[in-house]
């Protein structure tokens, strides 16, 4: 059995004055919270415990009872009369936030140790304890009851006493069959919302390999991501090598193009002052619809990319490998918007993995080495161009690719999209063939007659496409005039996160 988790979202109603209740109880937890940090780094050895046993250790240091009357570092310095799950919760967040502090200090030890040993200088910086705690509050049972479609009561801090609150509730219902978790008081802004985890439990899909090798009716979905219009390329392909359909999704030249305006409204309101507060954050509403814009449309784009592998039934989803993409050098919008494009196909893949996990449907990426120099019939080096040019050379970036082997036309994206699936299959196909048989030993010694050496792994570079061009009237727009791989027509798309299935 395998499982898939997710969170809920809901809006809170409730008076305005009851908002600085919601922050007391927060500021409160995260006080407890930095007390057990304390407690844990005065005593590490906590840490080599389970989360259970640290609990009761913990406990043990800090929390006066009648057989431990005179605990070694008292809770009730920092706060009294704390209620037991919310301390619980506390102290659970306290040893998530020091079990990963200290793995990265350790971490940064031994790479230390290994750069003193070779005689290299060593100026990466440790790893520091929490400067300051804004964690949310994870409500545990007993902290709230009576949950309903429409309204929760909370059991909250008024500053003074403890107080239960009964609060509406608005947004997306929970689903049936789950199993839920403890919800967290979560503040947006100036609001506060209840999130939820919720999981549910399915039976866990067959692993890829076995997928490829024994299930010729496999379908495969191969995602291509792009930086010019078509920020998604999506084929349905077989393990046999056919494609069934392809989608293109949209959205590209929208999104640069109001990533470049907002920059520009930057480094306007830059020029007027030409200083920046040292330690303040400038331009604070510009940053966020950045920010929101890209998140939103990085959500937008992996559901469509699960909904399109959903709709034709396929259970695997692939991806190229993109790491370490850097921008050209450039102008500061330029560099900036390239920066941030490269952080979406991030999100979009993250985003896509989770999301196709819940549906079942298994995600893997492979190299993007020459994905959009090759074939995908013959795997020979292609001719990349634009619409109305000669067919010579390769210009990375233009939409139409001509193979000189086979004489294949088509969409540069839609190629890219087949070979990235089809670089899936070959990898467990070939590693399932049967191997050659051992050489006997007196063959062994007669180097004369050669050894086969492995293949080193090609290292990763780059994307194989252009920057994005922000205002150029000759961005790529040429999709409609050409067409597929396998001669189908590519029609237009329209404006909003286009999409299209051939």
């Amino acid at each position: 059995m395998a499982k898939a988790t997710t969170t809920i979202r809901q809006g809170l109603n409730y008076s305005p004055h009851h908002a600085a209740w919601f922050a007391a109880t927060q500021t409160l937890f995260n006080q407890i919270a930095a007390f057990y940090f304390e407690v844990i780094q005065a005593h590490e050895g906590v840490l080599d415990l389970s989360n259970k046993e640290a609990l009761t250790a913990l406990e043990t240091l800090t929390h006066a009872t009648k057989e431990n009357p005179t605990p070694v570092m008292p809770l009730s310095e920092v706060a009294e009369h704390v209620p037991a799950m919310f301390r619980r919760a506390a102290i659970h967040a306290a040893l998530g936030s020091a079990r990963s502090f200290f793995a990265h200090l350790k971490k940064w030890r031994a790479r230390r140790e290994k750069a003193q040993a070779k005689g290299k200088k060593f100026t990466e910086r440790p790893a520091v304890p929490p400067r300051t705690w804004n964690k949310s509050t994870t409500l545990y049972a007993g902290q709230w009851k009576d949950r309903h479609a429409g309204s929760i009561l909370l059991k909250v801090w008024t500053g003074t006493c403890w107080s239960w609150l009964k609060c509406r509730i608005t947004g997306r219902g929970l689903p049936a069959d789950i199993e839920m978790g403890s919800p967290s008081l979560v503040r947006h802004g100036n609001h506060w919302w209840l999130h939820t985890p919720i999981e549910k439990q399915f039976s866990g899909p067959p692993k890829i390999e076995k997928q490829v090798t024994t299930n010729v009716d496999t379908k495969i979905c191969a995602v291509d991501l792009n930086l010019n219009e078509h920020l998604a390329v999506c084929t349905i392909q077989t393990v046999e090598g056919t494609c069934l359909s392809t989608r293109f999704i949209g959205g590209g030249q929208e999104i640069a193009g109001f990533r470049k305006k907002q920059f520009g409204r930057i480094a306007r309101n830059r020029r007027k002052t030409g200083i920046i507060a040292e330690g303040e954050q400038d331009n604070v509403d510009r940053w966020r619809k950045i920010a929101h814009a890209d998140e939103s449309l990085s959500h937008l784009v992996s559901a469509r990319i699960v909904q399109f592998a959903k709709e034709h039934g396929a259970t695997i989803l692939v991806f190229e490998h993109l790491g370490n993409l850097k921008p050209q050098k450039g102008k500061y919008s330029r560099r900036g918007n390239s920066k941030r494009a490269f952080w979406m196909k991030g999100r979009i893949f993250r985003y896509a993995r989770y999301k196709a996990w819940n549906e079942g449907i298994i995600t893997s990426r492979v190299s993007p080495r020459h994905t959009s120099r090759e074939c995908a019939r013959c795997h020979a080096l292609v001719v990349r161009y634009e619409a109305g040019q000669s067919a010579e050379g390769y210009t990375a970036g233009d939409p139409l690719v001509l193979c000189p082997q086979c004489e294949m036309k088509g969409h540069a994206d839609r190629n890219a999209s087949l070979v990235i699936g089809q670089r899936l299959v070959a990898r467990y196909q070939q590693s399932t063939q049967e191997k050659p048989p051992t050489p006997l030993a007196p063959e062994r010694s007669a180097k004369a007659e050669g050894v086969l050496l492995s293949q080193e792994a090609e290292s990763l570079i780059g994307p194989s496409i252009r920057s994005a061009r922000h205002g150029e009237n000759h961005e790529h727009g040429t999709a409609q005039e050409t067409a597929g791989m396998d001669g189908c027509s590519v029609s237009d798309m329209p404006r909003q996160l286009r999409l299209f299935n051939e």
